[in-house]
């Protein structure tokens, strides 16, 4: 029950999504994307997971580079770690994707639209990320149009306390180190990592377009979690992180580093406190989050990347109840309520404002017998700033044989404006949320515990866009409404096989295509994503201490950029009980390509690391 309650209380409100990339056990318990729990076989939505295993088994330093490679994302990173990073799912771009780490949302409040920057999130500290493709405002509110992805930190998985340390050196003058350790000691849990990473970097500009200024990085990180089982049943835990970080960039328009170093400093603060009370017929659980963000902006003057100051804070409160009302069905329902503050300064002017949304929900699980399983969400939000909204989602499991599973959810979504939008320079008090509507469709086909196939087809349209450039007006207008409706649409393939007992492949391809009938320069990134994105990934042992994992990504059919193929390889070898070495070769073939026009990408690059559990 410990180990339950452990996962439930960074979920419950914000749920961990479940679905193994590779082998999973269907009838694992999973706190997916609903409410409560539920196993990897009934939940009816389009979910992925990478485990810390998995995590280890890349080499990977950067989240981004393993989140690449899951079935419908697509990276947009403006240079080497540390430089700003979003992605898209399916299509949608980054401010449509809610992102929570230990269930604290980390979009920054203060940025033109609200969404969370990878680029200096490492792997170092993270034990499970999970993502759920599809809108998902009824569970998550706004942002979750194109979907959420929900990270874990290192958490105890058993009795007793567990130490690790890693360290790592490489290419570009990089170094990561780390250390972290995790207990479960009777009543208590607790779990805390240090991490510190620094490299010189290559040039974010592009360097085949004359750049050569190296931008470098350098971070740390601290985060946390304590929690205590009460006698009555309960828990309370608390959770929460801390970094800084030194950012060196080149700023836009046009991309370039003839000045000097363009550098951010920003400071990021996160706590979520939590409280489970089993009260007899209801199951309650009340959490807390808070959230600042910090950035310090010291760019050349006139430039894209001016002397700003950006600061955001975020405030929230939440309640989840869960009763049994029949023997297959349960209801769950509750309230949140957030404030979010933010203030800008600096060459761009002055600019600052607040919000306060509330919301209440309620949704149903219901089992009409052991081969269906059906979750319906209904919630509505009020705006300070605009009347209420009311979302929905529905989605369903059908397994008609232990072979075959069949999956579908339609979903009501909205996107709030950002207070940027709302009360920056360029804002419009004036403005409505962004409102969507989604579809997914999915069969799923097992072949013994080692093999599966799976298809899933999607549809996503959404109107009431909100943009910065009007049809005639100079760039840099006042925020609007686009007229006309962006939709996005395709199907996304899965698999994975054993090849031998020791070597198994895995992998997905994803096509999407889109449609904006107001298509001009100024929204254009509405439809920026590639068309057709291939992932292959074979891992396995060349002896019982020497194994490997190897990756391949090709990407085309991109609006603005030239196709790419890029490999990756790591190898690992175990040292010792609990001491294992390895080296990473990022872009093997020392291929030059861009994720986002004119920034560069990394060369061929080593890395060589020890990893210890103790």
């Amino acid at each position: 029950m410990k180990h339950l309650s452990a996962a439930l209380i960074p979920a419950l409100l914000f749920p961990a999504i479940s679905q193994a990339q590779s082998v999973f056990d269907l009838d694992e318990i999973v706190f997916s994307a609903e409410f409560g729990a539920t196993t990897l076989q009934e939940t009816g939505n389009s979910i992925s997971v990478v485990s810390g295993e998995q995590l280890a088994a890349s080499g990977e330093t950067r989240v981004i580079d393993y989140i690449a490679r899951l079935p419908g994302i697509d990276v947009r990173a403006r240079g080497p770690i540390g430089s700003l990073t979003s992605i898209t799912i399916r299509g949608a771009g980054q401010n449509y994707v809610r992102v929570l780490v230990d269930g604290i949302d980390v979009s920054d409040v203060s940025g033109t639209q609200h969404a969370f920057d990878f680029g200096s999130l490492t792997t170092a500290d993270i034990s499970r990320i999970e993502l759920l493709r599809g809108g998902q405002s009824a569970v998550y509110g706004s942002e979750a149009i194109g979907g959420v992805i929900n990270i874990t930190t290192r958490r105890a998985e058993a009795e007793g306390v567990q130490q690790f340390a890693t360290i790592e050196a490489g290419s570009y003058n990089s170094f990561r180190g780390s250390y972290g350790v995790a207990a479960d000691i009777g009543a208590l849990d607790y779990a805390f990592s240090l991490t510190r990473t620094q490299t010189d970097g290559f040039s974010a500009a592009d360097e085949n377009n004359g750049n050569t200024e190296a931008d470098g990085f350098e971070s740390n990180r601290l985060s946390f979690s304590v929690g205590h089982d009460l006698a009555n049943g309960g828990r309370v835990g608390v959770n929460g992180f801390v970094e800084d970080a030194r950012v060196e960039f080149d700023e836009e328009f046009p991309v370039g580093d003839g000045t000097a170093d363009e550098v951010s400093y920003n400071g990021s603060r996160g706590l979520r406190a939590s409280l489970e009370l089993p009260t007899g017929v209801i199951d309650s659980t009340i959490a807390a989050t808070y959230y600042e963000l910090d950035r310090d902006v010291r760019g050349s003057a006139g430039g894209y990347g001016a002397n700003n100051r950006y600061q955001g804070e975020r405030v929230g409160i939440s309640y989840v109840g869960r009763v049994d009302i029949a023997a297959r069905t349960e209801l769950r329902f509750g309230f949140d309520a957030e404030r979010e503050d933010f203030a800008q300064s600096g060459d761009y002017g002055p600019g600052s404002g607040d919000s306060d949304t509330r919301g209440v929900f309620a949704e149903i699980a219901w089992s009409p017998n052991d081969d269906v399983d059906i979750a319906a969400t209904l919630r509505h939000d009020d705006h300070s700033q605009f009347d209420g909204l009311t979302s929905g989602r529905i989605a369903a499991s059908w397994r008609p044989n232990e072979t075959w599973i069949i999956r579908s959810s339609a979903a009501q979504s909205f996107r709030a404006p950002s207070l940027y939008e709302l009360y920056g320079p360029y804002g419009n008090t004036a403005l409505q949320p962004e409102e969507s509507r989604s579809l997914d469709l999915g069969i799923e086909r097992r072949f013994g515990a080692d093999t599966f196939l799976r298809f899933t087809g999607f549809y996503n349209e959404t109107t009431e866009i909100i943009d910065n450039l009007s049809l005639n007006a100079a760039p840099w207008a006042r925020y609007f409404q686009v007229p006309g409706t962006v939709s996005r649409r395709g199907f996304e393939v899965e698999f994975g096989t054993a090849i031998t007992e020791h070597w198994r492949i895995d992998g997905n391809y994803t096509v999407t295509t889109g449609k904006n009938p107001t298509l001009t320069s100024g929204n254009a990134w509405n439809l920026e994503f590639p068309g057709n994105d291939l992932s292959l990934t074979l891992s396995g042992k060349i002896t019982e201490r020497f194994s490997t994992t190897l990756s391949m990504q090709s990407v085309s059919n991109r609006p603005t950029l030239a196709d790419y193929t890029v490999a990756h390889a790591s190898f690992t070898f175990a040292v010792a009980e609990g001491l294992d070495a390895y080296l990473r070769i990022e872009n093997l073939q020392d291929n030059e390509y861009q994720l986002r026009q004119n920034y560069g990408t990394s060369d061929r690059a080593f890395y060589l690391g020890l990893r210890s559990r103790f």
